[in-house]
């Protein structure tokens, strides 16, 4: 089997260091609907002996809680009346990478089967897996990056927890976007994720600050769309134990307070299985890449609920902020939706919808779907947005998750591409942390009307 690069290890090399006592500990890991690493921690030497070759497994619960682990109804594929049974691990061998930011530590990513070896079609990997082959069968393959930002405080996660997560340190005291002198501040954090992500199989390109306190983005080589997935749940995983380790706290909500919020830009772009260019010719854009982007900006609404996962989520919109709410496409706008950029091998669609707290396997899964739906329906692009998208008059992003869930539950394209299980799973996700978020009374709510009202 090919190695993603020379830093990933071959399994028959992983097991001869657990054998010379290098590695003692595997992390055998999937993501689940929140984009979160979820698995377990083997022993070396029972990883070695009995699941090589053989996999795991886990509860298929984890594919149908909410992100405090609850378990919680309306799943068809998981519940009490079922008996909560197992799903098995199945070991990607693409994926093993040493973690040195942990002690003789590897991990390794897998895929999700049911006991007679079907896939787990609700897990986000197979939700991606099978839109890259919808591309294969066309002769396609997708290339990707995320640009995924964060905001990092001084303040431990323990300390943050106890303090309910209002009044910490920001890393940086004011807007350090491109600054040197500012991200110097941070630059013991930031350094020591970019190098031990390095070990760890990623491409690392750089780091730079953002407009918010303490705000700043990793940036990462892009690669095909499935290692670019694999690789971002890795790194955002990894940062926050990076940060804990240094006593320091990071957080990838989509909208941590009032000011700018953080999110993951999509680059995509799409190859021939063999490497040709098929979104630049003879000097200019395709029409391929013209229906692809004309599908995206098509699909915005019936995959916003993909792109925006959360309550929180929709807080990012907000006009004049970098975030989207208009649907547009500009040629390098950074005020649209989707921002053209680059020219032959480096022309690609960048969708801005998405946030930091993006499953970035769902994510990439819906643009392709949204993309090829343009190509194979042959829908053209409409005109370029060339000024300020916020006030163009154009239709809008949804602004609430309300209004997300409605498009993507009745979406014929979303059922069509996606299957009816998937988005009836993941429209119960939804349903879910809308209860949670209206039965909550919030800080807002307390300081109007404990006293005023």
């Amino acid at each position: 089997m090919d190695l993603r690069n020379e830093r990933h290890l071959a399994m028959d090399d992983l097991v001869w260091r657990i054998t010379q006592g290098e590695i003692d500990t595997v992390i055998v890991a999937f993501a689940d609907m929140q984009g979160r690493l979820q698995g377990k921690r083997l022993h070396g030497r029972y990883f070695a002996d009995h699941v090589v070759g053989h996999g795991t497994e886990g509860c298929n619960y984890l594919l149908a809680v909410d992100v405090d682990m609850n378990t919680v109804d309306g799943y068809a594929m998981s519940s009490w009346e079922k008996g909560y049974g197992d799903m098995e691990f199945v070991l990607d061998e693409r994926t093993i990478r040493l973690l040195t930011h942990l002690p003789a530590t590897a991990m390794v990513q897998c895929d999700l089967v049911w006991p007679d070896h079907t896939p787990v079609v609700q897990s986000p990997r197979t939700i991606l897996q099978r839109q890259l082959d919808r591309c294969a069968e066309h002769g396609w393959a997708a290339v990707a990056g995320t640009e995924l930002e964060f905001i990092a405080f001084d303040t431990s996660y323990e300390a943050a927890h106890d303090a309910g997560y209002r009044g910490l340190t920001s890393a940086n005291q004011y807007n350090v976007d491109y600054s040197i002198l500012g991200t110097s501040r941070v630059e013991p954090l930031l350094r020591a994720i970019r190098n031990h992500m390095y070990d760890a199989g990623l491409d690392v390109e750089g780091a730079k600050g953002e407009c918010n306190l303490g705000q700043h983005e990793i940036g990462f080589l892009f690669a095909d769309a499935m290692t670019t997935a694999d690789n971002h749940v890795v790194y955002k995983n990894a940062a926050k134990e990076i940060a804990a380790q240094l006593g320091r706290s990071i957080t990838f909500m989509a909208k941590y307070d009032e000011r700018e919020g953080s999110s993951c830009h999509i680059h995509l772009s799409l190859r021939g299985t063999d490497g040709d260019l098929v979104f630049w010719k003879d000097g200019a854009r395709t029409p391929l890449y013209d229906h692809f982007v004309a599908g995206v900006l098509a699909t915005i609404s019936d995959f916003t609920l993909l792109f925006a996962p959360n309550i929180n989520s929709y807080k990012r919109f907000a006009d004049g902020s970098f975030a989207p709410t208009t649907i547009a496409w500009g040629l390098d706008n950074r005020t649209c939706a989707v921002r053209l950029v680059g020219q032959g091998a480096g022309a690609r669609m960048e969708n801005r919808v998405p946030g930091a707290d993006a499953n970035p396997y769902l994510a990439l899964a819906a643009m392709i779907a949204g993309g090829l739906h343009g190509i194979e329906n042959e829908l053209p692009l409409g005109e370029e947005l060339v000024g300020n998208a916020y006030t163009s008059g154009l239709p809008k992003v949804p602004a609430t998750m309300t209004a997300a869930r409605e498009t993507f539950a009745t979406s014929a394209v979303a059922r069509a591409a996606l299957g009816d299980e998937v988005v009836d799973h993941y429209t119960n996700m939804a349903d879910v942390e809308l209860a949670a978020y209206q039965a909550a009374v919030t800080d807002w709510e307390l300081r109007r009307g404990f006293e005023r009202l």
